[in-house]
């Protein structure tokens, strides 16, 4: 059995990634009843062994289950199935369902305030962090130029608060975003996002800041359900 390298199906198909397809398989396995709730899961060193892939691949996908709400890591012990279906992923803190409400009441006036209030100081920021995203091709470093680049549109709304509510949440947008990328291919979409939100500041539209930003987070949210709501899909290795 090795998932070392998968590809998803349709007409358009993407690659999908060793941790992606371990994480298929387990969560897979999860929601199938073949671990219940209160089992644990194999050794870290059976399952590299028996999926064919390196520990640092397999821990991502663990990590992954514990956003999900799937497993429980315990110091020492292991990891432990907690529940058969995902509902609600966490990041750090916060749930997606909590950190998505609070994202489209702050962000979105934010985004409108930002084009009426940003600075030619603001725009250049704006704009050399749009520019490094776009050439980035490491998933960590692209993330960190992610959430600046959304703390870096509340600072040129000219209020604290906004900027401290983004401050506050920064940690849990950016465990959003390394999810969404690695499980929903989001990196060049949200990119791309991101420009037409830059757009309409330099444009100093406040209308379309606010739809840009409504665009962005509504794409974010629709891809937090699919994967949510994605049905295990059988591969060799579940044979």
């Amino acid at each position: 059995m090795n998932l070392s390298d998968s590809q998803t199906g349709g007409p358009v198909p993407r690659r999908v990634s060793a941790m992606e397809a371990v994480l298929t398989h387990l969560r897979g396995a999860i929601e199938r009843g073949a671990y219940a709730i209160g089992d644990k899961l194999p050794s870290e060193a059976e399952l590299c062994r028996t999926l064919g892939v390196s520990r640092p691949v397999l821990r991502e996908a663990l990590r992954a289950l514990q956003t999900m709400g799937l497993t429980a890591s315990k110091t020492g012990k292991g990891t432990f199935v907690v529940a058969l279906s995902v509902e609600d992923p966490t990041f750090g803190d916060y749930t997606a369902g909590d950190l998505m409400e609070v994202r489209r009441h702050i962000e979105i006036p934010v985004a409108g305030y930002a084009a009426q209030r940003r600075t030619p100081e603001d725009l250049d920021r704006l704009t050399h962090l749009l520019e490094r995203m776009e050439q980035e091709t490491d998933t960590t470093s692209w993330v960190a130029l992610d959430t600046l680049f959304h703390l870096s549109v509340a600072q040129a709304a000219r209020n604290p608060v906004f900027r401290r509510v983004i401050e506050e949440i920064r940690d849990a947008l950016a465990r959003q975003s390394a999810f969404l990328n690695e499980l929903g291919g989001r990196r060049e979409q949200s990119d791309r996002e991101h420009r037409a939100l830059l757009d309409a500041l330099v444009a100093g539209s406040e209308h379309d800041a606010v739809r840009a930003m409504s665009h962005h987070l509504d794409r974010v949210g629709t891809t937090l359900t699919d994967i949510v709501r994605s049905a295990h899909t059988p591969t060799a290795a579940d044979a």
